[in-house]
């Protein structure tokens, strides 16, 4: 075990319902177990003497991350996957930094702490045939979305910023009042990108008799599909629309007014919905972030800043 924490790689991760996402990559929370090895190795996390198939569909909805195994496997894929595009090591030390809507950030900040840390002990695995051994030296927990807007150097001086994170399940709120989320206005509203796709399906179906897959209509969203039936294109930007106007009207009834200060869209369903967000919803400065890392990309960050003040004796 490395016990040194400035000999650890800092690796951000954001626990999404819908999606994992790292500094530089992202995937489904899919998660299908096998007693015996699959066909192939490609996605295939090895741990405990079981085989999982990682990014296939999404998880079942669980609003407490810490009551299965589930999303310990996928941080150690995303681990995996993260050492690789690095070019690191295989045996190494993590900082891990993820994130908790703020809504309840005191509530399960050491629960979920410790469900990631695992006491500090050395896990074995194997990702895509690939030994691991990784110590998880510490775990840092921030506020997710505002991590996202502190990359923004242009928000920074702004007085007051509305932060709209459009997640799997949720979609989370908070006002910044000087660069510091007011507890107040914080808001955590079940209204994700998975109540929109789904409801985009049903749409399809009672029109047009087609069963599409969430995978195509979030093709079709991001203006990359090619195959899909024209009459089925307009639903979804329709009801894409409709969708927008119903998030709008929730920050509104939220007591938070996007035509009177900038608001900030991040997340999966922002960088889905950026054709849908604009001047015509009399928003008056509209920020879309469609980086699906960014969150990831923030809690490195900070960590970052963090061990620079220690070092600096600040």
């Amino acid at each position: 075990m490395i016990s040194d924490i400035n000999e650890a790689i800092t690796i951000g991760v954001d626990h999404g319902y819908a999606a994992i996402k790292s500094t530089h990559c992202a995937f489904p929370t899919g998660l299908v177990g096998y007693e015996y090895e699959p066909y192939t190795q490609k996605d295939v996390l090895e741990y405990g003497g079981k085989f999982y198939v990682v990014g296939s569909g999404r998880q079942p909805l669980q609003k407490d991350k810490t009551i299965t195994e589930d999303y310990y496997l996928l941080t150690l894929a995303a681990i995996a996957k993260e050492l690789a595009c690095r070019g690191a090591d295989t045996t190494a030390a993590v900082h891990l930094a993820a994130g908790l809507p703020l809504t309840s950030f005191g509530r399960d900040k050491k629960k979920f702490r410790a469900y990631l840390l695992r006491d500090g002990q050395p896990v074995s695995f194997r990702y895509e045939g690939i030994g691991y051994t990784v110590t998880i030296t510490e775990v840092s927990l921030f506020p997710q979305g505002y991590t996202a807007v502190l990359t923004q150097r242009e928000l920074l001086d702004e007085p007051s910023v509305i932060v709209a994170d459009i997640g799997g399940w949720t979609v989370d709120l908070m006002r910044l009042d000087n660069k510091i989320p007011n507890a107040a206005t914080c808001r955590s509203l079940e209204l994700g990108m998975i109540r929109c796709l789904d409801e985009i399906s049903e749409q399809v179906r009672r029109a047009l008799g087609l069963s599409m897959t969430a995978a195509q209509i979030e093709s079709c969203l991001r203006g990359e599909a090619r195959s899909v039936d024209e009459n089925a294109k307009q639903i979804i930007h329709r009801e894409a629309g409709a969708y927008v106007r119903r998030v709008l009207s929730a920050v509104a009834e939220s007591g938070l007014d996007a035509r009177a200060m900038p608001a900030v869209f991040l997340g999966g369903g922002a960088a889905l919905l950026k054709r849908h967000v604009g001047a015509a919803d009399g928003l008056f400065r509209p920020f879309i972030l469609d980086d699906v890392c960014l969150n990831a990309k923030g809690y490195e960050r900070l960590v970052g800043q963090m061990s620079r003040s220690v070092k600096g004796g600040g």
